[in-house]
């Protein structure tokens, strides 16, 4: 290495270099090679490596951990979370990495197969609806042309990333899981969070007053992903089309939606760009509504909506167009 940088030194210091200055180009040598070997270890260091079940979390884990972390998303662009059936490569992100990250209360149904037949037992994970105050829904069989036999059906709502409050008490964990998996970065992590929480205030408090000029409270959406939004900011989910992720509602059900946008005098239904929006579009004609998309999971190619906060003032505007 020193006698490759001395032949290029030489090559560049003009023949009138003195013996006198030959003691500090040596030194300039030890400096260089000092920078190099600085920034090679810089490049080459090895970053955390964190698999996140959908994009907002891996966006947000991003903001906490920046160039200390490697994050992998697991669901695709346009995929449901819901629907989604990872690959033998997405079981070797997760044999491979070191933290994560998911939504948890069911909605990662193929995640408990996937530690099953994973050998990584130092796999730090996070839980984002771990500890919080959960929304249950109740789901009628009758609506969706099942026997009721067994009675409703009851599940936990996944959707805690679309409330930005809940979302700071999600970074903390992501926080706690990378310092925990890099001690020496601890403090780094601190900081960064610590910043994107007031970032995350601030869109609060945007949403706080653009909500306040909603002349519209009630909103029919597709699934039932918005009721921590709307709770937080005094909405309401009047009507879900589908409700259980991937069945179609029966004709029961579609009569009732529609009879629910008439009720609150509603000029729009809410798709997702993740599920098929015929059936939304059905329902809207028959109520003489029109289809608007809200996006519950983003993307990193899509424009506008490649970060969390991105993401919550795209639907934040969609809603206003719908609703105010």
């Amino acid at each position: 290495m020193i006698f490759y940088t001395n032949c290029f030194l030489l090559t560049v210091i003009p023949n009138t270099a003195t013996i006198e200055n030959i003691k500090d180009m040596k030194k300039f040598i030890v400096i260089l090679i000092a920078v190099f070997l600085s920034f090679a270890h810089a490049s080459f260091a090895e970053k955390i490596k964190v698999v996140a079940s959908i994009y907002p979390l891996g966006d947000v884990t991003k903001q906490v951990g920046k160039d200390r972390v490697s994050v992998k998303v697991m669901l695709p662009p346009g995929a449901s979370e819901h629907t989604f059936d990872p690959t033998p490569f997405d079981m070797m992100e997760i044999q491979n990495s070191k933290v994560f990250v998911k939504a948890g209360a069911g909605l990662e149904f193929w995640a408990e197969k996937m530690m099953k037949g994973s050998s990584n037992r130092k796999l730090i994970i996070v839980e984002a609806t771990s500890g919080l105050p959960l929304i249950r829904h109740v789901h009628s069989h009758a609506d969706a042309g099942v026997s009721e036999e067994k009675g409703p059906q009851e599940s936990a709502d996944p959707h805690v990333w679309l409330d930005p409050v809940l979302m700071k008490t999600i970074v903390d964990k992501i926080q706690e899981a990378l310092s925990k998996a890099d001690p020496g970065g601890e403090t780094y992590y601190r900081e960064n969070a610590g910043k994107y929480k007031k970032d995350l205030d601030a869109l609060h408090s945007e949403i706080v007053n653009r909500v306040k000029d909603f002349k519209a409270k009630e909103y029919v959406t597709f699934h039932s992903a918005w009721s921590y939004f709307s709770k937080r900011y005094g909405l309401r989910v009047a009507g879900v089309i589908e409700e259980s992720p991937g069945r179609e509602p029966s004709p029961k059900h579609i009569v009732k939606i529609v009879s629910e946008i008439k009720r609150i005098k509603s000029k729009v239904v809410f798709a997702e760009p993740q599920f098929n929006p015929k059936i939304a579009e059905v329902i809207a004609k028959e109520a003489g509504a029109k289809v608007l998309f809200l996006d519950p999971i983003g993307g990193a190619n899509v424009k506008g909506r490649d970060t969390y906060i991105g993401l919550m003032r795209y639907n934040l505007s969609i809603m206003e167009e719908g609703m105010k």
